[in-house]
């Protein structure tokens, strides 16, 4: 690293392997510093180049400045963003504001799909459908069970059709308001690290974090997506990668304790209320604009 720092301090958050620092230069210029140690560094100079592919579409994003390797493995180092979490900013604001934050996430996300999946990626029917089997079996070896969990299995198995010939692009991974900073009034998307390829409508599979914090920001995103009538497949897609998500994630929060399991637990409670049980495929979260 050519750089010299003269102050680098720790950011505790977030659920990466990487160790993370706020670095500043002798010119006073902060950066985003990630050290990945050397045993889960493979994939990281693929990330770095994606992530310039992200940059180059005009995105506003924590942006890659430099990829090397250090005594602990790997590094990247990108931008600052002076800006604030938007998991906190954004449900302070009103529902019209929340909205408008949306349609630009929305579209950014719009954009970040533009990027096309390798074009040896195996199909995404074959590829989805064995992660979900996983995922049940997951759920089904666990010990802790919520009620609803029969009506989420149901409705995947009764709806697996739905996999087929879907589209592949590139995937930031992680969408949703936890990934954003407020900066200057608008979204900057950070934290690239589990990128994928595959079905562009599966990346809203997080948007259950946004419809908690804040649901009029979670309309604003579908709807800054589709630019106009968003179609019912989508909806019947995303009930289907949704729950699929829940049947894992109370099996996931096991090892980070009873409080991440109270919240899987909480969340498969308000995605069971918003399907109504599986039975209706738009979440009542939803309120077109």
């Amino acid at each position: 690293m050519q750089r010299k720092f003269i102050l680098k301090e720790p950011i505790e958050k977030g659920w990466s392997c990487d160790k993370k620092f706020c670095v500043t230069d002798s010119g006073g210029i902060k950066y985003l510093l990630r050290i990945t140690p050397e045993e889960k560094s493979a994939s990281r100079a693929e990330m770095f180049r994606m992530q310039k592919a992200v940059e180059a579409l005009g995105i506003p994003m924590c942006r890659p400045i430099e990829y090397g390797r250090c005594r602990e493995g790997v590094y990247i180092l990108s931008s600052w963003i002076d800006g604030e979490d938007a998991d906190k900013a954004v449900p302070r604001l009103d529902h019209s504001l929340q909205y408008e934050l949306g349609l630009e996430a929305g579209k950014i996300l719009k954009k970040i799909h533009s990027i096309p999946a390798p074009p040896d990626q195996r199909d995404w029917e074959s590829r989805f459908s064995g992660k979900t089997e996983r995922k049940i079996k997951m759920y089904e070896e666990c010990p802790i069970k919520f009620d609803g969990a029969d009506k989420i299995i149901d409705y995947i198995n009764s709806n697996r059709k739905l996999l087929s010939g879907r589209p592949q692009t590139f995937q930031h991974g992680y969408y949703h308001i936890g990934n954003m900073m407020i900066e200057n009034g608008g979204i900057v998307i950070i934290d690239f690290d589990r990128y994928d390829f595959g079905d562009p409508w599966e990346e809203f599979n997080r948007i259950v974090w946004c419809a908690q914090k804040a649901p009029s920001f979670a309309s604003g995103m579908v709807d800054g997506y589709f630019e106009g009538e968003v179609p019912i497949l989508f909806w019947r897609l995303l009930a289907f990668y949704i729950g699929s998500n829940m049947l894992s994630s109370v099996p996931w929060a096991i090892p980070f304790g009873d409080k991440e399991v109270r919240t899987m637990l909480n969340q498969a409670k308000d995605v069971l209320a918003w399907y109504d049980e599986m039975r209706r495929p738009i979440p009542t979260w939803y309120s077109a604009n």
